[in-house]
């Protein structure tokens, strides 16, 4: 089954109902020896245009993974990113804000982390925690200082503040666009019941016990306002410049192919070409070669070999 990354990217302008968008989706592979073969496929050729991408110098990408507890984003940044020079690339972890990072204004800390040109940047978790789980939890806002009556039950103060950080994110974005960095947003669409069946996997499998966290139950509480701070999100967020891609993520092998698809096209998109070697240059690499050449011959010509009797 061919891909069509597009299939899963939210179109500007459209109003995001999770509840119709599938966390099971078409199945890519039909065994695991087809997926991994697939998956070996996808890999090579992200290995080969990371190398076009450091070599050209010409972009950034970024690269945000967002989604509930056990969606598998620690799993798809390893597995996919797994043929990808690690010069090239760079991976943070965002979890609770520290005091220096509370001191500044929601987006600092994740402009600190932004890739370079010729590199890729991957943000497990980013700067949409400020509009996901702030949003769930509006006491995170009052321990900041906020006002309080902000944030009561619709209240059109509230509406305007999160209105202005989605509007802050997309400026952001879009300044980052312009400025040579492609960003790509991929929210792994997990189901409640299946992220039960991996709570209860990571509950019953010693090696993976350090994976659960009692705060992992509390935040299941939440799903359902979590689902629409999701969907708001989605339906703000996602531009022309910088798309939000909804991946079906209950089978982890599957998510795994479309997120690098995702990726693979993106890169294709670019208009990027290995740098061209100038006249100039040519001759200045002619020249060093005919020197190498011509070193090598004399310390071949000077090498005394000796005869049996001397060994």
């Amino acid at each position: 089954m061919k891909i069509n990354s597009k299939f899963f990217s939210v179109r500007p302008g459209d109003k995001v109902n999770l509840k119709e968008w599938s966390t099971i989706g078409q199945p890519i592979y039909k065994s695991k020896e087809q997926y991994q073969e697939l998956l070996k496929k996808h890999v090579e050729e992200l290995s080969t245009l990371q190398r076009l991408h450091y070599a050209s110098n010409h972009y950034a990408l970024l690269i945000i993974f967002q989604a509930m507890d056990a969606a598998g984003k620690d799993g798809a940044i390893r597995h996919v990113m797994s043929g990808v020079n690690p010069q090239g690339c760079q991976v943070y972890s965002f979890k609770q804000p520290s005091d220096e990072e509370l001191q500044h204004d929601f987006l600092w800390r994740t402009t600190c982390r932004l890739p370079e040109r010729g590199r890729i940047g991957i943000f497990n978790r980013s700067y949409y925690e400020e509009v996901l789980i702030v949003r769930v939890h509006p006491e995170i806002l009052r321990s900041r200082g906020f006002v309080q009556d902000l944030f009561e039950q619709d209240s059109g103060d509230e509406k305007v503040f999160w209105k202005n950080r989605y509007r802050s994110i997309v400026d952001l974005e879009k300044h980052l666009y312009r400025n040579g960095t492609r960003t790509v947003k991929i929210f792994l669409h997990l189901s409640k019941e299946e992220q039960r069946k991996r709570f209860l996997d990571r509950i019953d499998d010693p090696e993976k016990n350090w994976k659960f966290s009692p705060s992992d139950i509390h935040e299941r509480k939440y799903w359902k306002q979590y689902m629409k701070a999701y969907e708001a999100c989605l339906t703000e967020t996602s531009t022309h410049h910088s798309p939000w891609f909804v991946v079906p993520a209950d089978d982890k092998l599957n998510a795994r192919l479309i997120v690098s698809q995702i990726i693979i096209d993106t890169f294709k998109n670019l208009k990027m070409t290995y740098p061209k070697t100038t006249e100039k240059r040519q001759r200045e690499l002619s020249s060093i070669r005919k020197n190498l050449n011509s070193k090598y011959e004399v310390t071949t010509r000077n090498v005394r070999v000796a005869p049996k009797s001397e060994k």
